[in-house]
C-alpha cells in the first residue's frame, strides 16, 4: 500500500495567522489530534497539535501557583506562535510500511502528505488502525476482484485469516503467482500473502 491509499483528502487546515482558540475549536469539533498549517497557496509550513495548544496555556490553581515555575503572563495568541515548524511530511507514493515506521520513530500521530510543498492529504495512526481492523470477508472480496481483473474469473481460490491471504492458482505460472501476491499485498488490511499452484494445495 501507498500513502495515497490511506490518506484523508481534502485536509482540514488552518492558517498561521489564525487565533489559537480557532485551531482548538477545529481540533475539538473534528476530534483530530493535529492540524496542518498552510499558507495562501496551500503549501505546508507547519503543524499544530493538541500538545502545542495545551502547553503552558492552562493557569495553575492559585492555591498551588507559588509551588510552580513562573510562566508568562500572556500566552501566545496565534497558530504561528505555537505550531511546530519545520514539519515532517511524506509523498503520496510513500510505502505505508515506511510511513508507519516514521510515525512510531518520531512519536507523532499524524503525517501530512505532500506533492512537492503542497499539502494533498494526511495519514493518522487511526487511519492505519482502521485498515488493520478490516473484516477478512471485505479483504477477500477486494483480493478476488483484483485477481479477476488480472487473470480472469475461476482461476483463483482466495482464503483470508486475520489479514493473511492465501491464494491458490489453478495454473502453474510462477510469474503470475508472484504478481498475484503483490496485488494482494496492495489491498488495505492485508498483512501477508502467499500464492501457490493447485498442485501444491492439499485441498485442491
Amino acid at each position: 500500500m501507498r500513502a495515497r491509499d490511506l490518506m484523508s483528502a481534502p485536509v482540514v487546515t488552518v492558517h498561521p495567522w489564525a487565533p489559537v482558540k480557532e485551531a482548538a475549536a477545529v481540533l475539538s469539533e473534528h476530534r483530530f489530534t493535529a492540524l496542518p498549517v498552510v499558507d495562501d497557496d496551500e503549501r505546508l509550513i507547519g503543524i499544530v497539535t493538541e500538545a502545542d495548544l495545551i502547553r503552558g496555556r492552562i493557569p495553575a490553581d492559585a492555591r498551588t501557583a507559588h509551588q510552580r515555575p513562573e510562566i508568562p503572563s500572556v500566552a501566545e495568541t496565534s497558530v504561528e506562535q505555537v505550531m511546530t515548524t519545520p514539519v515532517t511530511a511524506m509523498s503520496s507514493g510513500t510505502d505505508v510500511a515506511d510511513l508507519c515506521q516514521a510515525l512510531v520513530d518520531a512519536k507523532i500521530r499524524a503525517m501530512p502528505i505532500v506533492d512537492g510543498s503542497r499539502l494533498v492529504g494526511i495519514v493518522t495512526r487511526g487511519d492505519v488502525v482502521r485498515v488493520l481492523a478490516r473484516e477478512d470477508s471485505a479483504i477477500s472480496a477486494d483480493v478476488r476482484h483484483r485477481l479477476e481483473i488480472y487473470g480472469g474469473t475461476g482461476r483463483w481460490k482466495v482464503e483470508v485469516h486475520e489479514g493473511v491471504v492465501r491464494i491458490v492458482d489453478r495454473y502453474d505460472d510462477k510469474t503470475d503467482r508472484h504478481v498475484a501476491s503483490l496485488l494482494a499485498l496492495a489491498v488495505p488490511g492485508v498483512v501477508g500473502a502467499e500464492t501457490v499452484s493447485s498442485r501444491e494445495d492439499p485441498w485442491s
